[in-house]
């Protein structure tokens, strides 16, 4: 037990810091079954109480786990360690399917946009105490927002989706509390989770979202929270459509005391409209990103809910960064006020390859999925084979891994750097690479 690792302190906080830098530089690999409290505790010379408490704060911090009599173990992924770290180096060469960006040359340029941006700060700089959000982006959001049937709610700026997430889900919930996540889901949201202290619990998607049966079982579990991608899901580019979305809002109805949590990071890469779900539950948040249309770098998302959430993020968000940048803001008016991007068009861009790569996967017996978005999700046997066997055919995609918590394994493959000579062979690597996959549910 241990190896060769010692760990050390006199208080809670001191043994909890120990163990957690010994697993963070490798010393203590996932898996590795720590003492029982009363042993280290004679150990160090501290009540089991202390030692007790130090292991609650490993847990609710995402380090070990806790199975009963089996004792407590680093957990097989500890919430320090990136999802982002299981990936693939693409060496040169390699056509880049794995890390998720948009294409560039589906970005607008935002050189006007900033240049706009810095000479309205230039005429009217903002000083401290100027309201956090710009009025005419919070008439535009709050507009688009009514237009794609969003309840009405005040209007927050955060620095991206995962931001949103995150001052959501600590608004209202605390260590220990359960949270529902799609599984495959997003990885950023599969660390996120357990680094705040929470439990995700899986749900099972399929082409039209998470499972309302699977919804409804995380619920009556205890889950304080659950979080849904209504189009461009990443991985799988599930899409809630309208049957979908009312199955899923009569699940939310018998449970008004759960936080639902809405991350539209598709917005203007899908044609599709969203099917909001908020106003069914007390609290809720719709967060929309302009990462994927408008460039990842500008990190901002807009953000709605009821006016306890957002007062609450407001709140915290004031004792911290304050508020997002005005020249960001004014940026991103200035390129929604131009309609630098077309979404009908963008959206077309990305189906045409998505559609054509999941056409010719089936064609060749392989159950791909990619409803709507960037994303091409592929059930295999064997992702790190499949992984290393699209590197030498000159592809890198991502592991499933990165992206699943009990459901079973897969690659994804992200569209936005195939051109249409790539689409076969991509496919035929993909065939060679896995062999047929059966048809079937994705958890």
């Amino acid at each position: 037990m241990l190896g060769e690792y010692r760990i050390t302190g006199r208080r809670a906080a001191e043994i909890s810091e120990s163990v957690e830098r010994a697993v963070g530089d490798g010393r203590l690999p996932p898996g590795e079954l720590l003492p029982p409290l009363r042993e280290l505790a004679v150990e160090l010379g501290v009540n089991h109480n202390t030692v007790a408490s130090a292991y609650r704060i490993l847990r609710d911090r995402g380090v070990i786990e806790t199975a009963g009599r089996r004792g407590s173990r680093v957990r097989p992924r500890p919430a320090s360690t990136p999802r982002e770290l299981i990936a693939v180096e693409v060496p040169d060469g390699v056509r880049d399917a794995a890390t998720g960006n948009p294409d560039p040359a589906l970005l607008p340029p935002l050189g006007a946009a900033l240049a706009a941006a810095a000479e309205r700060s230039a005429r009217t700089p903002v000083l401290y105490g100027e309201p956090p959000v710009d009025t005419g982006l919070e008439r535009m959001a709050r507009a688009a927002f009514d237009a794609d049937g969003v309840p009405d709610g005040p209007v927050a700026v955060v620095s991206g989706a995962l931001d949103g997430l995150e001052r959501v889900l600590t608004a209202h919930l605390r260590p220990g509390d359960a949270v529902a996540v799609e599984d495959p889901g997003w990885g950023s949201l599969l660390d996120l989770v357990p680094a705040l202290g929470l439990r995700p619990v899986p749900v099972a998607v399929d082409d039209d979202g998470p499972e309302p049966e699977a919804v409804a079982r995380a619920l009556e579990g205890g889950a304080r929270a659950l979080v849904v991608t209504g189009r461009a899901q990443n991985p799988t580019g599930a899409l809630v459509g309208a049957d979908r979305a009312r199955a899923l809002r009569a699940v939310l109805a018998a449970h008004p005391g759960v936080l639902l949590v809405e991350d539209d990071h598709g917005h203007g890469i899908v044609d599709a409209p969203p099917r909001p779900l908020g106003g069914v539950t007390e609290h809720w948040a719709f967060v929309r990103s302009v990462a994927k249309a408008y460039g990842p770098d500008l990190r901002l998302a807009v953000l709605t809910g009821d006016a306890v959430t957002v007062d609450r993020l407001r709140g915290r968000q004031r004792l911290g960064p304050g508020w997002v940048s005005h020249v960001l803001q004014d940026a991103v008016l200035h390129l929604w006020r131009t309609g630098a991007v077309d979404p009908v068009a963008t959206a077309a861009a990305y189906g045409r390859r998505r559609d054509a790569l999941v056409r010719a996967l089936r064609e060749r017996g392989l159950e791909a999925r990619g409803r709507s978005g960037m994303n091409v999700w592929l059930p295999v046997p064997d992702e790190t084979g499949a992984v290393a066997r699209l590197l030498s055919a000159g592809y890198a995609v991502a592991p499933g891994a990165r992206f699943r918590l009990a459901s079973p394994p897969g690659v994804r493959i992200t569209v936005s750097a195939l051109g249409p000579e790539d689409i076969q062979p991509v496919a035929d690597a993909l065939a060679a690479a896995t062999g047929p996959v059966a048809a079937g549910r994705y958890g």
